[in-house]
């Protein structure tokens, strides 16, 4: 792949207001001025960070390497230029450190047992008790990041119910916590909470049965939550298809009604709040301006929003900002996207690594 042309950006950063100035050579931030450069100006975005998202996956199950790749650009062409892999039924470490591709963070396989999660997608442990040695495996399988299915249904009981026990998940998230990974989990409904936070989950995927006390709880560890929302609004179909599980779609429909005002509960007490689509399975790839939108909805400004989706990820997921040296990854957009979310639909230019994608 030829070298990208040097590139001079000039404009206003949509998250902070901020006027801003930027060269790009070779890939990268670099200390300007130079010759022969690109010209170009708008508002600027460092990019948005899809923060659950599953490539390799789609509503037919897993797909194929080139399907995934094709997934990750449809991602791209949105302004998505880093992708958290929330879980992912294939292998897709040969779709990481390319610059023609979204950053990807991987986070292996989600960790479930038999008939406690989507079939084929996860993991399956027979014996809870093989918890810490799977955690384990996935560290080495992924990309810094492990996927525990926090709860599922339980058609013993017929409603939401926690996967592991409170020992093993503290067990399991030490393991990788020594090894440098951080450990995230799905999470519908309410009992899941205090086992997961108790044992130093670093994030929590969904969150719509958070209390008062375990919003609390993540306060003050500096849990993250990804709220998914607009997976969220699928609750009601999943309770519609579970007629043998009454108490379970009461629940579900419960946690869906109640959803936005969780959420916000979640914003104004100060958890860190990131956008994730879960793309794959029931939703398509390439819907980051959805749930961004979606997000409008919690309370935050609309800048806010920005920053918590593109700076705020971004360095949380130790991915740099845009200083000298680092990949060149900017949007940009023909207007404010702060007075009006819709222009996010309509980047002027991507640019990942210094080249216009």
């Amino acid at each position: 792949m030829a070298r990208p042309q040097p590139l001079h950006i000039t404009g206003r950063d949509a998250a902070t207001g901020e006027s801003v100035e930027y060269w790009t050579a070779g890939g990268v931030f670099v200390e300007g001025p130079m010759t022969g450069a690109v010209e170009l100006t708008g508002w600027t975005l460092p990019g948005f960070v899809d923060a659950h998202c599953h490539i390799g996956y789609s509503e037919d199950g897993a797909v194929t390497l080139g399907e995934a790749e094709a997934q990750a650009r449809t991602n791209l062409a949105t302004g998505v230029l880093a992708i958290r892999d929330c879980g992912s039924p294939i292998d897709t470490r040969p779709l990481t450190d390319r610059d023609d591709l979204p950053i990807l963070v991987r986070a292996g396989r989600h960790i479930a047992q038999p008939k406690r999660y989507i079939r084929g997608l996860g993991v399956d442990l027979a014996d809870p008790a093989d918890l810490p040695a799977e955690v384990a495996a996935q560290v080495a399988y992924g990309g810094g990041w492990v996927k525990l299915v926090g709860d599922w249904i339980d058609r013993g009981i017929g409603d939401l119910a926690p996967l592991w026990p409170d020992d093993l998940l503290v067990e399991a998230i030490s393991v990788a916590h020594e090894a440098g990974c951080r450990v995230t989990a799905h999470v519908f409904g309410e009992d899941a909470l205090p086992g997961l936070l108790a044992a130093g989950i670093d994030c929590i995927e969904h969150g719509t049965g958070l209390t008062a006390e375990t919003i609390d709880e993540m306060v003050r560890r500096r849990v993250h939550l990804i709220p998914t929302m607009i997976n969220i609004v699928n609750f009601p179909m999943f309770a519609d298809a579970a007629t043998r599980f009454p108490a379970y779609a009461k629940h579900m429909r419960d946690l869906h009604e109640r959803s936005d005002a969780t959420f916000a509960a979640a914003v104004e007490a100060g958890i860190a709040v990131h956008a994730g689509t879960d793309a794959g399975g029931y939703i398509e790839h390439g819907r980051i301006v959805d749930e961004i939108v979606a997000m409008g909805r919690l309370g935050l400004a609309p800048r806010r929003v920005l920053d918590a989706t593109c700076h705020d990820a971004r360095n949380w997921l130790g991915l740099g900002a845009q200083d000298q040296g680092d990949s060149a990854d900017l949007v940009l957009y023909p207007a404010d996207p702060a007075v009006d979310l819709e222009v996010l639909r309509h980047p002027t230019a991507v640019i990942r690594a210094g080249r216009i994608v």
